[in-house]
């Protein structure tokens, strides 16, 4: 567990090793977003708009989405094994190689969480959104959430791994479906024609969405982790036996 901490550490310290001016554009990027999505939600909201949840439900969902982005949908750097050797290199160290790929990823989470998500914390009361968490079931769904966002990304790589120079094109078709399912932009019960109903129960929904909406108490909590490990329990022994098969197809810079 040690190798991993320490995987994890590294990641943290590359990602501010420029400084933290470096992560400046980043952060303010989600500030200039976040802010004025709150007030459009509000003006939303106050024009008697129906989306089955309360304006303060609404802005919370809103909040906490920006908040903890990175775990709501994981991304890890898998995408780029082709044109960074991203996995060539975790192949050259003794310890497992998806568990490198995890480590680094959560350890990238932490400078943004520090410099962004705790700092706007504070400023949620300011502007009028309430943080406090409808069910301490929360955190057993994100911690599934973050789990099976793993898995699909493991399950994307080796998509672009089949496909190798569509690498690009998979990232952007993948960004697209994700953004739209999982719940993280858009909630799945806003979506028309009574299409969420049936939404919720594939497995990107089971991704941003479903603790988002334990966190504002739009959804019952037994129900919506009981989708989350099914769809664990089913997607990880995939991607396990799709990236063990998938390792033949990986080259590093076209060798």
């Amino acid at each position: 567990m040690s190798k991993y901490m320490k995987t994890a550490r590294m990641s943290y310290l590359e990602k501010t090793n420029g400084g933290i001016i470096y992560l400046l554009p980043d952060i303010m990027i989600k500030i200039f977003t976040l802010i004025p999505l709150i007030y459009l939600w509000r003006v939303v909201m106050s024009s008697g708009a129906q989306v089955g949840m309360s304006m303060s439900q609404m802005l919370t969902y809103t909040y906490i989405s920006a908040l903890l982005s990175d775990m709501m949908v994981v991304k890890t750097a898998a995408s780029g094994w082709l044109s960074e050797g991203v996995l060539m290199k975790l192949y050259g160290r003794p310890i497992s190689v998806l568990g490198q790929l995890i480590a680094q990823t959560m350890g990238a989470w932490f400078p943004m969480l520090l410099l962004f998500s705790l700092p706007m914390v504070f400023v949620a009361p300011l502007i009028g959104v309430n943080l406090m968490p409808a069910s301490p079931w929360f955190l057993p769904s994100l911690l599934l959430c973050i789990s099976l966002g793993f898995a699909i990304d493991i399950l994307f790589a080796c998509l672009s791994i089949k496909l190798r120079n569509m690498s690009w094109l998979i990232s952007r078709i993948r960004a697209a479906i994700v953004s739209l399912l999982s719940g993280t932009i858009i909630p799945i019960s806003l979506l028309p024609y009574g299409i969420g109903v049936i939404m919720k129960y594939q497995p990107f929904a089971c991704l941003g969405g479903s603790p988002l909406s334990i966190y504002v108490g739009s959804a019952d909590p037994e129900n919506v982790i009981l989708l989350q490990l099914i769809w664990n329990m089913i997607l990880w022994p995939v991607a396990l036996l799709v990236f063990k098969k998938s390792q033949e197809g990986i080259v590093s810079y076209g060798g």
